[in-house]
């Protein structure tokens, strides 16, 4: 599979073409030292099987924002190494810390932007992300992720909405100063053979703000500035945040942000169309820098066809491996059956948004870590009565309810419309769930799958039939 190839991204070998993207984990403390959590956490993705792991954002500024971690000083170095050597302990993969720098929100709603810094203000974050990434050097890293898409500062500056009428404005070129400057001192501080990658929107989904066609433009800047490899992302904007009274925006809330994290009613690997123009653009242009994308890439087989294609050099896949570290191994090894299935609840995104540790709702309860994969482990099994599902059409949609399997953790509930091939709805610990996305005059299928908690699947319920009414419209 092409998921298995290595690949050298400036110089860094990283044994597979699966990443893990930064996703804040809130495990560190308010000071944003590294925590025993924190180092759990990033080992555990190593040991299922990632090439690249992005660890969370860190600041290289000491701007109050909760539990964030911090590379901005350094007394931060020894925490920071405690990942980097966790990470290689366990593995082959590469590791990599994603570093931003933010600008003041706060709880009425008002927020800092780029037009609001003076030039000695523009000085001091250049400065700063150079020293962080000297630092990242200093403690162990392979690289470093230099953070410009969503809601950050070096993501701000590129974008459309940017309004200064200085150097850092006006055109393309000005929007793409500060980054030019920063990746400069980068490499000034840090040495030019620090693989030094980069994460941008491939669009900004706002009003205003830029698509792919300036994406592309920018991409071949940042490989022509030596980017050791360019990360596709989308959207997670503040400026379609929605308010919540008394709290900080958070640049998840809106469309944009629905386009960062989409849900489960987002199409699967959304971004992978955008992702190939991008690429094409770099290679016809004779750029090798590989590509990253992100978006709904948890299905093995979109994964592959993505690097099949050639849309892409990696998959970022986050809230997939966040609910099953051990994807890699298990698809890697033909146990794909057995993956713990993101169902794209968005729960995670939840807790990001109100600062409390990042879990996922497939977990076992109160877990603060995914749980360990026995391959070994007893198969949830039914009664003689193969969980008894049965099926109720309501005013609310069609209702599920079975009974409880022997060793299930949680269930899987599957659909298939007509003759077609069942998908997998939602995943969860009750024995009742409700389908609203339903027409009359069609006919449902559905079955459940028990599954334990490191992934392993018993065998599906029944199957119950539902055929639902056409309404009155369709018979005139």
């Amino acid at each position: 599979m092409k998921l298995f190839e290595p690949l050298d991204i400036g110089g860094m070998k990283v044994p597979n073409r699966i990443m893990v993207p930064a996703m804040v984990t809130h495990l560190c403390r308010e000071d944003g030292v590294v925590t025993d959590g924190i180092v759990e956490r990033y080992a555990r993705y190593a040991r299922g099987g990632a090439g690249l792991v992005v660890v969370e954002a860190m600041a290289v500024h000491q701007a109050k924002s909760g539990p964030l971690l911090r590379i901005s000083d350094e007394a931060f170095v020894p925490g920071l190494r405690r990942i980097a050597e966790a990470v290689h302990a366990c593995s082959d993969a590469k590791v990599v810390p994603q570093i931003i720098h933010f600008l003041k929100v706060a709880r009425s709603g008002w927020r800092q932007t780029v037009d609001m810094l003076a030039p000695a203000e523009i000085e001091r974050i250049v400065g700063q992300f150079g020293d962080a990434v000297r630092r990242a050097r200093e403690a162990g890293f392979d690289g470093a992720e230099l953070h410009a898409a969503h809601a950050y500062t070096l993501a701000s500056f590129l974008s459309r909405r940017n309004s200064r009428e200085d150097d850092y404005g006006r055109t393309l070129e000005g929007r793409m100063h500060l980054v030019g400057r920063v990746i400069a001192e980068a490499r000034r501080k840090a040495g030019a053979d620090f693989p030094l990658g980069i994460r941008i929107n491939v669009e900004e989904c706002i009003k205003d703000g830029y698509t792919v066609e300036e994406a592309k433009t920018i991409a071949a800047r940042l490989a022509e500035l030596g980017a050791a490899y360019v990360s596709l992302s989308a959207g997670g904007k503040f400026e379609d945040a929605v308010h919540v009274p008394g709290q900080v925006l958070f640049p998840y809330t809106g469309y944009s942000g629905d386009r960062a994290m989409p849900g489960a009613w987002f199409p699967a690997a959304l971004n992978t169309g955008l992702a190939a123009q991008v690429k094409a653009h770099l290679t016809a242009r004779g750029f090798a820098t590989p590509l990253a994308v992100a978006g709904k890439l948890s299905a093995p087989a979109d994964a592959e066809r993505v690097l099949a294609e050639g849309a892409a050099d990696m998959v970022a896949i986050a809230r997939a491996l966040l609910a099953d570290p051990d994807w890699p191994v298990k698809v890697k090894h033909g146990h794909a059956e057995r993956i713990v299935q993101c169902d794209y609840c968005n729960v995670c995104k939840n807790l990001d948004g109100t600062h409390n540790p990042v879990v996922c709702a497939l977990w076992p309860q109160r877990a603060v870590q995914a749980p360990p994969y026995d391959p070994q482990a007893a198969v949830p099994v039914w009664g003689a009565d193969q969980g008894a599902l049965a099926a109720s059409l309501g005013r609310e949609g069609i209702a599920l309810e079975w009974r409880k399997a022997a060793g299930a953790d949680r269930y899987e509930i599957y659909r298939a419309d007509a003759d077609g091939a069942p998908r997998l709805l939602d995943a969860q610990r009750a024995v009742r769930w409700v389908d609203p996305e339903i027409l009359g005059g069609r006919r449902y299928r559905y079955h459940v799958r028990p599954c334990a908690a490191g992934g392993r699947a018993g065998p599906p319920s029944n199957t119950v039939v539902v055929d639902v009414p056409a309404p009155a419209y369709l018979r005139a």
